[in-house]
């Protein structure tokens, strides 16, 4: 039977749903994949950089003070780049997953380009934290016909890119999906630039009202409640306030199991589904 259609816990000691905190920490990559001419505009440049010298020593800053562990995907340039911050988030113990090299968007008529983007960013990430991720996370969570080809030879524990379920499953060949979904995702809400993401800037109680009933959905419903931010916009004081909220909420209920996405995996691989 489909864990969906039963209502018994599925999740270590007996909890109704798993919870992960995800943070893509993109800098200016998405920015400069999104259009390779913002290098020459330095205020496009500055809403992705907020998040490197800003926004990432918070965010450690909070999960420390809230003793919680979190997954981090970091783009192969943005490793280069930022090595401090990089390294400040293995060191403080939080996962490190795949995001690709540039932040590029895969294409399905550009199998080689996705090739080449995904092995530099895995090198990358050897290179500058020593690193080999267990978990890949696409730029957008865009796949092509190769993605989990790529995945599977690189000896990787999970997939998290699709939203085709609520609960985690296994791709032939032994690859977790973690299911995402755009409504647990800052940047539909948050995100915006006059030129390439022109639209309304959501208020923060919105959001966490928003984030609380889909965890509420989930626990009643069970499942997993996999949450995707970003440093350059939830690392903004106001939100931070908001996430800080959240991790308590998750930390007071008992029927949620707050881990890493390689732990979720870890664990639903264990089950032998």
């Amino acid at each position: 039977m489909p864990a969906y259609e039963s209502h018994l816990p599925v999740w270590p000691g007996g909890k109704r749903v798993a919870a992960v905190l995800g943070f893509d920490f993109g800098a200016e990559s998405g920015w400069i994949s999104r259009d390779p001419a913002v290098v020459d505009r330095p205020g496009v440049l500055s809403q992705g950089q907020y998040g490197a010298r800003v926004g990432v020593p918070r965010i450690l800053e909070l999960l420390d003070a809230e003793g919680v562990k979190a997954s981090f995907f970091v783009p192969g340039w943005v490793a280069e780049r930022y090595p401090e911050q990089t390294r400040a988030i293995r060191n403080a113990g939080h996962e490190i997953g795949h995001h690709g090299y540039l932040h590029e968007r895969v294409r399905p008529d550009d199998p080689d380009g996705e090739r080449t983007a995904f092995s530099r960013g895995l090198q990358a990430l050897q290179e500058v934290v020593g690193v080999r991720p267990v978990g890949y996370r696409s730029p957008g969570w865009e796949l092509t016909p190769i993605s989990l080809d790529l995945v599977r030879g690189a000896g990787m524990l999970y997939s998290s890119n699709l939203m085709d379920d609520a609960w985690p499953y296994i791709h032939p060949g032994g690859v977790v999906d973690l299911p995402v979904q755009w409504l647990l995702d800052d940047a539909p809400f948050f995100m915006f630039n006059p030129t390439y993401v022109n639209r309304p800037i959501q208020m923060t109680y919105l959001v966490e009202q928003q984030w609380r009933e889909e965890l509420l959905g989930a626990a009643e419903f069970g499942g997993l409640f996999n949450l995707t931010m970003h440093p350059q916009l939830i690392g903004h004081p106001s939100r931070l306030r908001m996430l800080r909220r959240l991790i308590r909420l998750l930390k007071e209920r008992d029927d949620v199991w707050l881990a890493t996405c390689q732990e979720v995996a870890s664990f639903w691989l264990s089950r032998g589904k």
